[in-house]
């Protein structure tokens, strides 16, 4: 399942409904995601395509366009987009996918027509799996979670001016929060929404979620449900997870920690294990590889004091500039970035001597921001386990990186003995015992 999987397209009523069908298993599940969605260009975002692999890995999975957005059919002029569509929706790709029976996976605004669903249709759901979704969006009296109807209002406005507007996303402040300062998921988040929908449609979409009240059916619900939201939501609250979880007999509820709402990003690995466990009684054995590899730390010199000359929106801008650079240099260089926490960053190499160079060549392109950086560079074994690294490599190279001096390259020995040759000269920084690693250590500044 490496290449995108092949899109097909059902009949729901005279409309054509763009859909996918992957993966093996003895179960089913059909994913019904929220508005930003294209079932062809979303697998080029990585943690979106290793999230549906997952899934795919113990059963079989339908994933498709809602009519109205994406590779699916607009409705006709005049017509609105309705629940009763998105049930419609559902039974289409089951039927022509040959499904009797499913799990529904409804993320945000498919939450709703997949709660729907298995109410109307027990007899055809094996389960229910609800993440970031509500029963309301709206207040009312009898329920304080939602926003405010005036609220609610501008945001269709906003919607209509703002939507696909790569300048200033939409959403990113308050869909994911982790990547508010990443300029490439600001460009990414902004195609996803043009791609998806028109502004039109888009305002058509959210007027039809502030719209729906589907609280009177939760009680019928009864089939096995599993309630997810993460903590920190920021578009809709927690309250909500908790709400349906309460209201749906035996239902059982998650709370997982961050702030993004987006499913596949800061919890992406940690949601699938829970769904498989939730469909099948089993989770996976954590797969954990051990490898050899080159680790580069960086930081950014003064940054607090850079913070307080020019203030946060500036440094926010800086640093977006500052992140986009290193990333095209590892990129350049054959590096994955790892991390990008605060103003440091972490990626990985094949190769000592290419790391160091790509550490040369990031010191010199931010120059021009006005900003100096600290490097270290480690040889070591790591472990990597769902998209992170760890192992006392990653502790020998962080402790490095702390000891460099504002614009240099430190490297342990390791780094320069397999960098002979390279044309790459150092210089003997002496031997440091470093903080919670054993023994001492032979440091040296890289020179070209």
């Amino acid at each position: 399942m490496q290449e995108i999987p092949e899109i097909r397209y059902a009949k729901s009523g005279e409309l054509n409904l763009a859909y996918q069908c992957f993966g093996e298993g003895p179960g089913s599940i059909v994913f019904i995601p929220g508005i930003l969605n294209h079932i062809e260009t979303t697998w080029a975002i990585p943690e979106f395509a290793q999230f549906c692999r997952r899934l795919a890995a113990f059963s079989r999975v339908v994933l498709f366009d809602k009519l109205g957005t994406g590779l699916s059919d607009r409705l006709p002029p005049g017509e609105r987009s309705t629940l009763e569509h998105r049930i419609d929706d559902i039974v289409a790709v089951m039927t022509t996918t040959r499904l009797e029976k499913a799990a529904l996976f409804g993320t945000g605004d498919g939450g709703p027509a997949a709660a729907m669903f298995a109410a109307m249709y027990p007899e055809r759901t094996t389960a229910l799996i609800l993440y970031g979704t509500w029963p309301r969006l709206s207040t009312a009296e009898d329920y304080p979670f939602g926003h405010p109807r005036t609220a609610l209002e501008g945001s269709l406005k906003m919607v209509e001016q703002r939507w696909g507007n790569e300048a200033e996303p939409l959403f990113l402040r308050r869909v994911a929060p982790s990547l508010l300062h990443d300029a490439q998921w600001g460009r990414t988040l902004a195609r996803m929404e043009r791609l998806a929908a028109s502004p039109s449609a888009a305002v058509s979409l959210h007027r039809i979620m502030f719209e729906t009240d589907i609280r009177a059916i939760l009680p019928t619900i009864r089939v096995p449900t599993l309630v997810l939201h993460t903590s920190g939501d920021q578009i809709f609250s927690v309250k909500h997870g908790r709400y349906l979880a309460e209201h749906i007999p035996g239902a059982r509820f998650v709370e997982l920690a961050g702030t993004d709402h987006f499913p596949f990003h800061e919890n992406g690995a940690t949601l699938a294990d829970l769904i498989q466990e939730f469909l099948t009684g089993t989770r996976p054995d954590i797969e954990v590889e051990r490898v050899l590899a080159t680790l580069l730390f960086i930081d950014i010199v003064g940054s607090t004091q850079k913070v307080a000359e020019i203030g946060d929106r500036r440094w926010a801008e800086l640093l977006e500039e500052y992140r986009e650079r290193s990333r095209s240099e590892i990129t350049r260089h054959r590096g994955v970035v790892v991390d990008t926490a605060g103003d440091g960053l972490l990626a990985t190499f094949s190769g000592p001597g290419r790391t160091i160079r790509c550490a040369a060549a990031i010191r010199e392109v931010i120059r021009p921001l006005g900003l100096d950086i600290r490097a270290g560079v480690h040889t070591g074994e790591i472990e990597t386990r769902n998209n992170r690294v760890a192992g006392l490599a990653v502790h020998i190279g962080a402790r490095v990186a702390s000891l460099a001096d504002p614009g240099e390259i430190l490297v342990s020995r390791t780094v320069k003995d397999l960098v002979a040759g390279s044309g790459i000269t150092f210089l003997d920084r002496g031997t440091h015992s470093l903080k919670g690693v054993p023994d001492t250590w032979d440091l040296f500044a890289a020179r070209f």
